[in-house]
């Protein structure tokens, strides 16, 4: 997820979207990943990707994050950053947290109530996945693929699947991985993950941990 400074607006206009896929192509193929999906809202951006190497999202990111605001900052006449931070970023599980991950990119337009149906939202992979339009900047998961054996019957079952929906709890806990840059998988996932980097990967409860009850160092 790519956030505008203090949740501002990252796009003005429908030139400012259309750069935006314009770069975001052009750095997949450069850095070597797949985009399965995307959404571009207002002030923030949500991509799910693969890359073929180690490093391949970081470097994708930057090379969209310096043109795109170098040419925004142009057009608008403005300077500074336009990204709050870094890109947040979290490992997903196969098949259906993939395909839940779908849903969520794709739903976002609707659950900000700025559409009715995903279909409606011009600047989304949804056309792409659901209805077969082509758009080059997207690459099928194996997931999805595995949808169906043909594309018709692949469009139709994604389809009926962004139909039904994502569960609030399942939204909700894929934004508070991604935000705290958590792999989001089952159990034995993310035993996987902390085995492999030796990290501990459950995500903290929101909110202020609680104060010790006694100073571990009292003033003197």
């Amino acid at each position: 997820m790519q956030r505008g400074v203090d949740r501002q607006a990252c796009f003005a206009r429908d030139d400012d979207y259309f750069r935006y896929r314009q770069e975001l192509g052009e750095a997949a193929l450069k850095h070597a990943c797949s985009v399965h999906a995307y959404v571009l809202m207002t002030n923030h951006v949500h991509l799910l990707v693969t890359p073929a190497e180690p490093g391949g999202v970081s470097r994708m990111m930057q090379a969209i994050g310096r043109r795109y605001v170098a040419g925004f900052n142009t057009r608008y006449r403005r300077t500074g950053t336009l990204w709050e931070g870094r890109f947040r970023s979290a490992l997903v599980d196969s098949e259906e947290y993939v395909l839940a991950c779908y849903r969520y990119i794709e739903l976002n337009p609707v659950r900000a109530a700025m559409t009715l149906e995903p279909g409606d939202y011009r600047w989304s992979s949804y056309a792409c996945n659901a209805a077969g339009v082509h758009d080059a900047r997207v690459t099928p998961h194996e997931a999805y693929r595995r949808l169906g054996a043909v594309d018709r019957e692949r469009l139709a079952t994604y389809a009926a699947l962004v139909a039904g929906g994502i569960a609030m709890e399942q939204a909700h806990d894929l934004a508070v991985h991604t935000q705290q840059q958590k792999p989001w998988g089952s159990e034995r996932f993310r035993r996987q993950i902390e085995a492999l980097t030796g990290r501990e990967v459950e995500v903290r409860p929101r909110g202020r941990p609680a104060k010790p009850p006694h100073s571990a160092h009292p003033k003197k």
